[in-house]
């Protein structure tokens, strides 16, 4: 039974609950993102290519043919998936850069205005200031 106490310790603190919130958030926003580059971003950019469709877009590289073996097919390298998923990854990029450019610029306004010293430190200072004169 302790073991259980101690996983749920753990499991309950704050910065594993933390973790499992961010996972979830950032596996939606994963699936947002790949909605957008695939269905709007990537038509258009095919549109503007003169009708490409870069989800099927592929490069084939013939395979050497072996005498009396059943033909090979060619080997396709799937470009096209590999630039929706840069795009993917991009759009990411950017949208983590902005939100720690957010937290950092928040970061900030708190550190920039200091705590009024507490008032016994005020009155020992006055006291000090006074015994100099």
């Amino acid at each position: 039974m302790g073991m259980l106490k101690e996983f749920k310790e753990f499991a309950m603190r704050g910065n594993v609950v933390d973790l499992a919130v961010g996972v979830v958030i950032g596996t939606a926003f994963g699936k947002i993102v790949a909605s957008l580059v695939g269905d709007i971003v990537m038509p258009i950019v095919g549109y503007l290519q003169g009708g490409v469709d870069f989800k099927d877009f592929k490069v084939s590289m013939p395979v050497p043919q072996i005498p009396g073996a059943d033909p090979a097919k060619p080997v396709e390298l799937g470009v096209g998936m590999f630039v929706q998923t840069i795009f993917d990854f991009l759009i990411v990029a950017f949208a983590i850069f902005l939100a720690v450019k957010v937290m950092n610029s928040l970061k900030k306004k708190e550190e920039a205005a200091p705590a009024a010293p507490p008032e016994d430190v005020v009155l020992l200072r006055e006291i000090r200031d006074a015994l100099k004169k």
